[in-house]
């Protein structure tokens, strides 16, 4: 059985009310579903502390039911059968604008619509705009977003590909005469966006792996299958991902490896180098030209000091300066192994899936020595954002869960909303008693600059404001964010003591790498902080490292690698 957290089962909550409203079910029906939601989202506890769902205001005896079967099966026969009425291609309709529960309801009741190809064809037939509550105009947004929808992006957010190279690396694990295996290309290099992925094995049974490869579930289309190499497109729900697999033998893994992760200017900057001593690179080894023979290596660390070099990370291979910096001595770069905190999440007492408790826990296991709670502000109301009061209570129970701990530290704190006017979500009153305030812009992204600037400037040249969270408010591929002058946000920050984050949520990697370079230089505190809003999360930590990597940061710059006690006396001083 799935064990569902509080965020799930909401989710599943908000899922029945569409396929209701999707069937024509009456109006109280439905928000019967989305009121019990709602419920328990505005309810701060976690799932195992509510004993009776039905006490809450909101939640009739109906809908307590199917929580308590959520909660015990890790499912809903409801939503089960719901399901099973329904065409599956009504849902992903909800992406397009416009478009919610209520109106696909009528495309489909009344226009037979039950997918895409079938809602295109309506709009092109000029069948919708007839429709009550659509119009000509309706029709069209839809009909282009239709359009901008199916045409399949040249990169994909790297967000998006990492969960296919988990299945497909978990896959690789289970495989037959596989001796080794790693991934190569621009996702070990970590850029935001990748075009494909590229998985090198080492194998004596090429024949045998290449079977086993193209058996596997998901494939939408196999372009290529040889000895050597094999080229499919992996596809997931409407996700379709090309993959290639470069077959070698163990002697040449390295160098392939190495050949295919890049850069290609990286590659090219190399085999100027093994030219000069009188060698040549390639994917299957170095050949020594004065004896033709060709030397392999058991590991990059061997190949690049075979060319006087320390070892350069993949995330730096840009053909730069790397391989001038690594000749003459190695480089202190920020490792996840560093991080001794993280300071920037989400509990069930705003918008995320997981107790205080749990996260907690959670952060122990990944060895870290302290962590903040930073929920929303009360601004966030879709968030289930905190009032002062609901603020000052959590804060009273983290003091108590410190009480309990000796050797770890929870760190009070909020996000909180620089709000559109300018000011700040809460009173300092309020803020001179939390350890860790963050502050981030959540709306009017549509202002200009020097609007966007003011607010910036207001929250960091506050005493009490520890941290600007996700500094440009982009989301990879979705959206560009509000506009920044990146220059003058680093300066502020330095000459304020005002942290900028690196998000690692790999939908944002907020800061870029290439601002994380900057802010260094600048002598601005940085930290790599998850945002988690669930436990799993947590694990992107590696991701917001990778991408510090790529923008040379150093352990030293950045606060949580810091004592707690350090850190907390870089805030005081600001205070």
């Amino acid at each position: 059985m799935t064990k569902l957290n509080k965020k799930d089962i909401i989710n599943a909550l908000e899922s029945i009310a569409v396929y209701l409203e999707i069937k024509g079910e009456n109006s109280f029906k439905v928000s019967a579903y989305r009121k019990a939601a709602n419920a328990l989202e505005r309810d701060e506890r976690p799932l195992d502390k509510i004993d009776d769902p039905a006490k809450l205001p909101g939640i009739g005896k109906g809908t307590a039911t199917v929580i308590q079967e959520l909660t015990t099966t890790g499912e809903s026969s409801l939503l089960n059968e719901l399901r099973k009425e329904l065409p599956p291609g009504l849902l992903p309709l909800l992406k397009l604008p416009g478009l919610g529960g209520k109106k696909i309801g009528k495309l489909y009741n009344e226009l037979d619509v039950v997918d895409a190809e079938s809602l295109r064809k309506a709009c092109e037939e000029k069948r919708v705009q007839v429709l009550p509550g659509f119009g000509e105009k309706t029709e069209e947004k839809i009909l282009a977003a239709l359009n901008a929808s199916g045409k399949r992006p040249e990169r994909l957010p790297l967000a998006v590909v990492i969960p296919v190279a988990e299945v497909i690396i978990d896959r690789l694990k289970e495989m037959n005469g596989i001796e080794q295996f790693d991934i190569a290309g621009s996702f070990r290099r970590t850029m935001e966006t990748v075009k494909d992925l590229d998985f090198i094995i080492a194998t004596d049974d090429p024949t045998g792996v290449g079977e086993q490869l193209v058996s596997m579930a998901n494939i939408a289309a196999v372009s290529g299958h040889g000895e050597t190499k094999i080229s499919m497109e992996l596809q997931f729900d409407d996700l379709v991902v090309p993959v290639d697999f470069r077959l070698v033998k163990k002697h040449e893994f390295v160098t392939t490896l190495h050949h295919f992760t890049g850069s290609k200017e990286h590659n090219v900057a190399m085999r100027q180098r093994a030219k000069e001593k009188g060698e040549k690179i390639s994917e299957y080894g170095v050949e020594i030209e004065e004896t033709g023979k060709i030397a392999t290596f058991d590991s990059e660390k061997s190949f690049f000091h075979h060319f006087g070099l320390h070892e350069i990370p993949p995330q730096v291979r840009e053909g730069k300066d790397e391989i001038t910096l690594f000749e003459q001595q190695d480089y202190p770069f920020i490792d996840v192994q560093d991080i001794r905190a993280d300071l920037h999440m989400h509990t069930t007492w705003s918008d995320g899936a997981d107790s205080i408790e749990d996260m907690v826990e959670a952060c122990r296991r990944l060895g870290y020595e302290y962590m903040a709670i930073t929920d929303h502000s009360r601004y966030l109301r879709v968030a289930n954002g905190l009032s002062p009061d609901r603020l000052k209570r959590q804060h009273d129970h983290i003091r108590t869960l410190n009480e309990q701990l000796p050797d770890f530290t929870i760190f009070t704190g909020v996000e909180m909303d620089i709000l559109p006017d300018g000011t700040l979500d809460y009173e300092d009153d309020l803020l001179k008693e939390i350890d860790f305030v963050i502050a981030s812009i959540h709306s009017a992204f549509q202002q200009n600059k020097e609007t966007i600037m003011k607010r910036l400037q207001t929250a960091m040249e506050n005493p009490y404001v520890a941290m600007v969270a996700h500094p440009t408010g982009r989301v990879i591929g979705r959206r560009d964010g509000y506009p920044v002058d990146m220059e003058k946000l680093i300066k502020m920050a330095a000459e304020t003591d005002t942290i900028l984050e690196l998000n690692a949520n790999p939908n944002r990697l907020d800061l870029s790498a290439e601002w994380v370079k900057a802010a260094q230089a600048a002598g601005a505190a940085i930290a790599i902080n998850t945002d988690a809003h669930r436990l799993d999360w947590l694990r992107h930590m590696s991701v917001g490292v990778k991408t510090g990597i790529r923008g040379w940061l150093k352990k030293q710059t950045v606060v949580n690698t810091w004592s707690a006690e350090k850190l907390r006396k870089f805030l005081q001083q600001k205070r």
